[in-house]
């Protein structure tokens, strides 16, 4: 993760970008719409996406050879949404791929798919979700963010199944084997980046409350301390 350059087959990578691709629309448009109505939210937008561009450009050894790494993505769902997260992933990916020969033009789209639409989308349910239960909202931040994280890494080894299924076992057998590659070095990296986007989220409450009350990003945020 990012899969690489040319690793998929092309049908698969085909029909992952056109799976993706509806959804990056939707996200530029989203986007745009959110600058012209709240241009004050710009500098938010950029850190959102600056946060997951060097989170998931911070690759670290899995014991097994792979690498792992933490996604940044739930920051950017948490404030905006997961709409806008499908263009700004979108972009930090794009730019991975050309600037530092993580991932690939050709993976792209399965990549955008796995980090950008599923990952923040599990994110932001799980926000809604965990604030309709009234749980804390550092509770709901760090959930989000950490099994946004693990959702990114189960997709992408569902992916490589569907490409690479086992001979024996079939794509259940070869998405064990997927998931076990990265389980050992993500699931501390997942809890390292849930922890990190509640400190972040904590400073935001702080520093930047009058953008957090316009986005409505947590609808119980005035009424609840996040605590690091």
């Amino acid at each position: 993760m990012h899969i690489a350059e040319g690793f998929l087959p092309p049908l698969h990578a085909a029909v992952w970008t056109a799976v993706a691709l509806p959804f990056v629309i939707a996200g530029a448009r989203r986007a745009n719409r959110l600058m012209q109505d709240q241009p004050q939210t710009k500098l938010l937008l950029a850190a959102s996406g600056a946060f997951a561009f060097v989170l998931s450009a911070l690759k670290l050894p899995s014991v097994t050879g792979s690498c792992s790494h933490a996604t940044g993505a739930g920051l950017g769902a948490i404030l905006f949404g997961p709409s806008v997260m499908a263009l700004l992933g979108t972009i930090v990916l794009l730019f991975q791929a050309l600037l530092l020969a993580h991932g690939g033009l050709t993976t792209l789209g399965a990549n955008v798919f796995s980090m950008a639409i599923v990952g923040p989308w599990v994110a932001y349910g799980l926000l809604r979700g965990t604030q309709r239960l009234h749980a804390p909202l550092a509770v709901s931040v760090f959930l989000a963010a950490m099994l946004g994280d693990m959702a990114t890494y189960a997709v992408t080894a569902g992916q490589l199944a569907l490409a690479f299924p086992d001979p024996a076992s079939g794509v259940a057998g070869s998405f064990i084997k997927f998931i076990g590659i990265f389980a050992p070095t993500q699931l501390p990296l997942a809890v390292i980046e849930g922890l990190l986007t509640v400190v972040i989220v904590n400073l935001l409450q702080q520093y930047s409350q009058n953008e957090l009350r316009e986005l409505q990003a947590f609808p119980q945020w005035s009424a609840v301390e996040i605590r690091s």
